[in-house]
């Protein structure tokens, strides 16, 4: 009777400290587990920004998504007259009525590929993202990928764009986009926990 007490006490020992860190290990909430999930993806912060707004604020986003950060450069720079929307002759005016016009871009990303999430940012033109965005958007692959889109404006929603991109790129898989100006770090960083 000893030895099967015994044996009993050893086996009973053996699985008790096999399961034991299981049971000390501290258990993760939901959001823990969601931020552990977010930060194993690689996140991409793209933006197009004409006079340097949609640019501040792409650089705030990046940092507290813990993105990196990738300028959409036109080949022609804008300069202020291109930007005069109240010239129906101006750069701006013209590419904005043109819904071909896909202003070219330099510094091609090579490894789009990697990313997992890519926020897009752009000024509101004419109620809607500058024709550059759709360069941006026609010169990758998306396939597999969340896109984001957040935009700065003098005072239209965002609402337009999102609605054109979607139309213009059903395959993609878009989340909610959002006006982003004059918004604070804890406006961004729950935004980006959502």
């Amino acid at each position: 009777m000893k030895k099967l007490v015994l044996m009993f006490t050893a086996l009973l020992t053996i699985s008790l400290s096999a399961c034991l860190p299981a049971l000390c290990a501290p258990t993760r909430s939901l959001s823990q587990k969601k931020t552990d999930t977010n930060m194993k993806q690689k996140v991409l912060v793209a933006y197009f920004s004409a006079s340097g707004t949609t640019k501040g604020v792409a650089q705030q986003l990046a940092e507290v998504a813990g993105a990196d950060l990738h300028e959409i450069k036109p080949a022609q720079p804008y300069t202020d007259a291109d930007l005069d929307w109240r010239n129906k002759q101006s750069r701006s005016s013209v590419e904005m009525q043109d819904k071909k016009s896909r202003p070219a871009i330099t510094a091609k990303l090579q490894n789009m590929k990697d990313y997992d999430i890519v926020y897009v940012g752009f000024p509101i033109w004419w109620y809607t993202c500058p024709t550059i965005i759709n360069t941006f958007m026609e010169a990758y692959d998306f396939q597999g990928k969340t896109v984001i889109p957040f935009a700065t404006s003098g005072g239209s929603s965002i609402k337009k764009a999102c609605e054109d991109l979607k139309a213009a790129y059903p395959n993609i898989n878009w989340k909610e986009g959002k006006l982003l100006n004059r918004t604070s770090r804890k406006d961004l960083e729950d935004w980006v926990k959502k």
